[in-house]
C-alpha cells in the first residue's frame, strides 16, 4: 500500500488576524473556515504575513514574515537571533508584557483546575532580563555542509542547532564568548567528539563541563586548559554520566562553585551539575518572600520538602527553632549537610526520602511541624499535598515551575483543610514562556 502524500504547504505567506497568545507563546489566529493557526512570532492584536510551516487536519503552524499592523506590546528583541534561535521565545514581546502574560497563564490555570481563586495576587517579582542565566546546556554539532561548529541552543521547533555567535540571556562570562567557545572546539582532533558543554556558573567562577564521546588526546587538553585559563573558565570532561565530571583546570581536586546569600549570612556551594536556580537575583528575592509569607517564629519546627542542596532550608534555619530537609536526590542530601556544616548551622537535618510514598511515619516527621515549604519539580507535588495536612502546620508556601501542577495540587490541598491566601509570578525565566510562582496556604 502506498503512503498517501502530503498537501504541499503554500508557495505564499498568509495573512493572520491574531486574536490571543496560547501557553507556549505563541500568537492564535484562525482561518475564515475557523481552523486554527499557530504563529510564531506574532502577538495579540496584531496582523502579520507569516510562512507555513507544517499542516494538520484541526490546525496549521506558521512563521511569521512580517508584521503589517503591529502591536503596543512588539518589542525590538535584544538579540540578533531571536528569530530562529529556541533558546527564547518571547523576545519580541515587551518584558512588561511578557510578565503580563505569564500571569494570565497562571489565572488561566487555576481558573480550570475548580476555579479556585487568591485572596490577595501578589505584584510579579521582576529582575534584569539579559544575562540572567547562570546554568545552561549548550549543543554542539559540526555540520559537515558548513564545515563549522556550531555551539548553542535547538532552532525554534526544530531539531537543528541554531547558528549563534552569542547569547544575551546566558551569564556574560559566557553569553560573549560563543564564538571564541566554537573556534576551541573546532580545533580539537576530537572536534566531533563533543556532544555539549554544560554551563553553571556561581558568583565568581564559571566552569564550563565537555561532554567528551571519546577520551580526549593531550594536545586536546592542552587547548582546554589553554582556553579555560585564558578566558578565567574552570574546565571539565564528563566522559560517561554525571558522576565521571572531573575538573581538568585550574588543577584542583573538585569543580566547587557557589553563591551567597547575603540576607541570610549564606554561603551556599555546589558541584557543576548540581540543581540550582538559573537567576540569582531573582532566587535571593524569592527566598526573602517565601520566608516573610511563612512568618516563621524562633519557637517553630519547618519542614522543606525537596529542599535540594538547602536553598531554603538553611536561610529557614537562621529564622526558626529546627528545620527538616527532605529530598529524593542523595547526593542532594549530601551537599546540604555540608552547606549547613560550612555556614555553622546546627539546628538542620537533611534525610533522603521516597517523596512519591507516605511519609508521614518516618522518624524526622512524627514531632509535627508549625510551617511547610515545598519546592517540587515540573511535575509538582500532588500525592506529597494528600499528606501534608497530617503535620497539623498553619502555613504552606509552595513554589512552583510549572502552573498547571500547581493549580492542580492546590485543589488538594484546598480539600484538605487549607485556603489559598495569595499567590504570584516570578519572572526567572525571562524572554521565556517558563512561569514561576509562588502561592501560600493558611490552615482553615
Amino acid at each position: 500500500m502506498s503512503r498517501r502524500r502530503r498537501k504541499p504547504l503554500p508557495a505564499e505567506p498568509v495573512t493572520c488576524c491574531v486574536e490571543r497568545l496560547g501557553h507556549d507563546g505563541r500568537g492564535i489566529a484562525r482561518q475564515a473556515d475557523g481552523k486554527i493557526q499557530f504563529v510564531d512570532g506574532a502577538l495579540p492584536g496584531e496582523v502579520v504575513s507569516a510562512r507555513m510551516v507544517s499542516t494538520r487536519s484541526k490546525f496549521d503552524e506558521l512563521r511569521t514574515e512580517t508584521v503589517l499592523q503591529a502591536a503596543p506590546d512588539r518589542a525590538t528583541p535584544p538579540c540578533d537571533h531571536a528569530d530562529l534561535c529556541g533558546g527564547c521565545s518571547l523576545q519580541h514581546m515587551t518584558p512588561d508584557a511578557q510578565i503580563r502574560f505569564k500571569e494570565a497563564t497562571l489565572r488561566e490555570h487555576f481558573a480550570h483546575f475548580g476555579g479556585i481563586e487568591p485572596a490577595h495576587w501578589e505584584a510579579p517579582m521582576q529582575s534584569q532580563d539579559l544575562g540572567y542565566r547562570r546554568k545552561a546546556r549548550l549543543g554542539v554539532r559540526f555540520v559537515q555542509k558548513r564545515g563549522s561548529v556550531l555551539v548553542g541552543f535547538r532552532e525554534k521547533r526544530a531539531r537543528y542547532l541554531a547558528d549563534i555567535n552569542r547569547c544575551v540571556v546566558l551569564d556574560p562570562r559566557v553569553g560573549e564568548k560563543i564564538t571564541p567557545l566554537r573556534t576551541l572546539i573546532q580545533d580539537l582532533d576530537a572536534y566531533e567528539q563533543i556532544a555539549q558543554v554544560e554551563v553553571a556558573s556561581g558568583d565568581e567562577q564559571v566552569v564550563l563541563v565537555f561532554r567528551n564521546m571519546v577520551p580526549l588526546g593531550e594536545t586536546d587538553i592542552e587547548k582546554l586548559q589553554a582556553f579555560g585559563q585564558a578566558h578565567d573558565l574552570h574546565i571539565c570532561l564528563q566522559p560517561k554520566g554525571p558522576d565521571t565530571v572531573h575538573q581538568i583546570w585550574p588543577d584542583t581536586d573538585k569543580p566547587l562553585l557557589s553563591y551567597g546569600l547575603p540576607e541570610f549570612d549564606l554561603t551556599m556551594k555546589f558541584e557543576p551539575m548540581d540543581f540550582t536556580q538559573v537567576n540569582a537575583d531573582i532566587n535571593r528575592r524569592m527566598i526573602v518572600q517565601a520566608l516573610e509569607w511563612l512568618d516563621v517564629q524562633q519557637d517553630e519546627r519547618v519542614l522543606d520538602l525537596f529542599c535540594g542542596l538547602g536553598n531554603f532550608t538553611l536561610p529557614l534555619a537562621r529564622k526558626a527553632r529546627a528545620v527538616v530537609g527532605v529530598e529524593g536526590d542523595d547526593a542532594m542530601v549530601v551537599r546540604g549537610r555540608q552547606n549547613a556544616e560550612l555556614n555553622g548551622l546546627t539546628n538542620v537535618t537533611f534525610h533522603g526520602a521516597d517523596l512519591h510514598a507516605d511519609f508521614t511515619q518516618a522518624p524526622w516527621a512524627l514531632e509535627g511541624f508549625d510551617k511547610i515549604l515545598i519546592d517540587p519539580p515540573r511535575s509538582g507535588a500532588e500525592g506529597v499535598c494528600e499528606y501534608l495536612a497530617a503535620f497539623g502546620a498553619k502555613r504552606v508556601v509552595y513554589v512552583s515551575c510549572n502552573p498547571a501542577t500547581l493549580a492542580r495540587d492546590a485543589g488538594v490541598l484546598v480539600s484538605r483543610g487549607y485556603r489559598l491566601v495569595r499567590t504570584g509570578v516570578m519572572d526567572m525565566f525571562p524572554h521565556t514562556t517558563h512561569v514561576e510562582s509562588m502561592a501560600l496556604f493558611e490552615k482553615v
